[in-house]
C-alpha cells in the first residue's frame, strides 16, 4: 500500500499502519492467529469491504488459521452480523480458500 499509494494518499497508508500495527497488533493478551481471527471477523460485519475481508483471509493462513477455525468464527458471528455479511465473508473464504484446497 505505501509503494504504490500516490504521494497525495501516503498519509492514509501512514495511518492505517500506524494505528493497526503500531497501537493495536502490539498490545498483549492475544496472540498473533487471535487477532488475526478477529480481525477476520471484525472486518466482516462492515459490508462493502470484501477486499479486506480476503486479505485477512489470506493473513489468517500465514499466521496458521485454517479454513475450518475461519468459517467456525464467522458462523459465530451470524446473529449478531446477519445472513448477508455472514455469507459474504464465507464466500471470501471459499474464494481465497477454494473447496479442494
Amino acid at each position: 500500500m505505501h509503494k504504490n499509494a500516490p504521494a497525495n494518499q501516503k498519509h492514509i497508508a501512514n495511518y492505517l499502519s500506524e494505528f493497526c500495527f503500531g497501537d493495536t497488533y502490539t498490545r498483549n493478551g492475544l496472540d498473533l492467529q487471535m487477532r488475526e481471527l478477529i480481525t477476520l471477523c471484525a472486518i466482516s460485519t462492515i459490508g462493502g469491504a470484501e477486499p479486506q475481508v480476503k486479505a485477512h483471509v489470506q493473513a489468517n493462513l500465514n499466521v496458521g488459521n485454517d479454513k475450518e477455525l475461519m468459517l467456525d468464527a464467522v458462523t459465530q458471528c451470524l446473529p449478531y452480523i446477519g445472513f448477508p455479511r455472514t455469507l459474504n465473508a464465507i464466500a471470501c473464504i471459499n474464494q481465497i480458500i477454494p473447496a479442494n484446497a
